[in-house]
């Protein structure tokens, strides 16, 4: 049965607080903790009206806390912002409170524009994207407290230490991640919603290059996908409206929360900007139950995978719930006792 996850941005409504948006990631967490869902992953993002979720670590402790089933972690953490020391101990102290529960996703996206990004590398030093196995390596050798012998900081121990530790998972549109996380021997999600092309072949180069670790003794795999799901198909692609002219305002340099579908839909796209939503719609389901149902699990197939972790955004908060909802009723999902 195909597992289904969820991937959080926090996204900010027009007309409402980024505090209400961090509210709603909370209990949009409960609600789907209660319909089976395996995985809540919690994205980090900058300098974004929209996008509310700036610190994951924080929300990770906040939705871990708030419910009972899921495991809660970072969609990801962009860890070539920071030290890799710093990220072990706050997932190690993480663990240590919700142990079995909790992911460690990393990227090597900004997350950001390139002014943030620069001021985010400030403390650790900056370091360029060339070193990102480099602090891949450092991660998981402090996470573990297993750093080789003639390694600078092979006396540091993290704390606190405990008998688990968090699943390391590598987040990616591209070959690289999938490479790095074949290298390392870590689990891989490829970012669909990003990118569409040569994706499953992504995928088959991960589970080709694939070493067995300490971690992880064989390949796991995930997608992210974009899903907006309605009782009717004409309802769901209303609500999509609403991510069709927040990207393509983002695509045009406009940082804006999402608008209602009632402006999306009186927009007045010219041909250029209509090419810019249709290339963007190519990498969504937008449904019904049914159609959601069908084109999640011939996607799955085709990428080789048992885990979609799906992103869901429109203007209505009821709506965007209802979506998690007829997916999980829809493909069967188990609700934990």
């Amino acid at each position: 049965m195909l597992k289904l996850s969820v991937l959080d941005q926090s996204p900010v409504r027009q007309g409402v607080t980024p505090r209400d948006a961090l509210l709603e990631t909370v209990e949009l967490a409960k609600h789907v903790d209660a319909l089976g869902y395996s995985r809540y992953w919690l994205a980090e993002h900058h300098s974004s009206p929209g996008l509310a979720g700036s610190a994951p670590e924080i929300m990770v402790a906040r939705v871990a806390g708030e419910t009972r089933h899921l495991r809660v972690g970072s969609g990801g953490v962009m860890l070539s912002h920071y030290s890799s020391l710093k990220v072990a101990e706050q997932f190690r102290m993480l663990e240590t409170l919700y142990p079995g529960r909790i992911d460690l996703g990393i990227g090597r996206a900004p997350g950001s524009d390139q002014l943030t990004a620069i001021a985010l590398q400030h403390g650790p030093g900056a370091l360029g994207i060339e070193h990102f196995p480099n602090q891949i390596a450092d991660l998981i050798g402090f996470l573990d407290n297993k750093m080789p012998a003639d390694h600078p900081f092979a006396r540091i121990r993290v704390m606190p230490m405990g008998e688990t530790s968090p699943e390391v998972w590598l987040l990616g549109s591209s070959d690289q991640s999938a490479i790095f996380a074949a290298y390392f021997g870590c689990a891989f999600s490829f970012a669909h919603f990003i990118n569409d092309e040569g994706g499953p072949e992504i995928m088959d180069a991960y589970r080709q290059r694939f070493r067995p670790s300490e971690r992880l003794t064989a390949p796991q795999a995930s997608i992210g996908v974009f899903v907006v799901c309605a009782d009717t198909e004409a309802e769901a692609r209303r609500l999509a409206a609403s991510r069709d002219l927040w990207r393509l305002r983002q695509h045009q340099g406009v940082l804006a929360p999402f608008p209602p579908p009632e402006d999306a839909l009186a927009y007045p796209y010219s041909p250029a900007e209509l090419r810019v939503v249709e290339y963007h719609r190519r990498r969504q389901i937008v449904g019904d139950p049914e159609q959601a149902k069908q084109q999640l699990t011939t996607l799955a197939e085709v990428y080789g995978i048992d885990e979609v972790v799906v992103l869901t955004i429109c203007h209505d908060f009821a709506a965007r719930k209802r979506s998690y909802t007829l997916l999980a009723e829809t493909l069967g999902l188990e609700k934990p006792a």
